[in-house]
């Protein structure tokens, strides 16, 4: 079993930093791109940050400069730093994990979702 775990939000005041983590724990040969999602109340999920398997990062256009996307292989986790923060960022925040996961005596390509942290910010 593979489990994607999402922690560290909060709520933060405008200005502020908070830095959350997703981590993938279990039977995982190799954990490939993460991506960070954020969806607002009545808004639509958008893409907030992805970084592969090499570290290649990119970002949204509304976070550049204020959200650094971070990885440890050695444990399996993704940490998303985010300064500056701004009420707009005030959302449910998800790591979408691609995970060669061990099945057997072989790897096999699967894709997880983590349960989400609520990252708050006030004004």
């Amino acid at each position: 079993q593979v489990q994607v775990v999402e922690s560290g939000g909060g709520l933060a005041q405008a200005g502020g930093s908070l830095r959350l983590s997703c981590a993938a724990t279990g039977r995982i040969c190799r954990l490939n791109t993460v991506t960070w999602y954020r969806q607002a109340p009545g808004k639509q999920r958008e893409l907030v940050a992805r970084i592969s398997g090499s570290g290649s990062a990119d970002y949204a256009d509304s976070v550049k400069a204020r959200f650094t996307i971070s990885r440890d292989n050695a444990k399996n986790t993704v940490y998303l730093q985010m300064n500056s923060l701004e009420p707009e960022d005030t959302a449910v925040y998800s790591c979408n994990a691609d995970v060669s996961r061990l099945e057997g005596t072989a790897c096999f390509f699967r894709n997880y979702w983590g349960q989400g942290t609520q990252v708050t910010v006030s004004s």
